[in-house]
């Protein structure tokens, strides 16, 4: 895509994108890893969540969630509650750890033109 600057790292790439999520939406480790060209590496994309917390800029992890809606990531982020707390925060609305409604709640970064 050309808003993806050449020479980043990986995890660089994924945090851009992830910043570009809308507040109150959501998208998936998988469609992050897709819109960069790699779609076998949803896993990646975790791995770069789960060190957001010491990047030197704020990035919006609670925001990636896996493919069917669920905080997968939730350990991540200090405090087991929080990352529901930021979705709820945001309009969401969470049950047994899944968004209700996500895919009303998707954003596809594939579809920027679209957004």
């Amino acid at each position: 895509m050309d808003y993806i600057p050449k020479n980043d790292s990986f995890f660089d790439l994924v945090y851009d994108l992830v910043k570009q999520i809308p507040y109150g939406r959501v998208t998936s480790y998988g469609a992050i890893a897709a819109c960069l060209g790699a779609k076998s590496s949803a896993r990646m994309v975790g791995w770069a969540m789960n060190n957001s917390h010491h990047a030197s800029k704020q990035i919006p992890a609670h925001r990636v969630v896996n493919r069917n809606g669920q905080l997968t990531g939730k350990a991540h982020f200090g405090h087991p509650d929080l990352m529901q707390s930021l979705l709820e925060n945001e309009g969401l609305i969470i049950e047994n750890d899944t968004i209700i409604d996500f895919k009303k709640h998707f954003w596809d970064p594939a579809c920027l033109a679209d957004q």
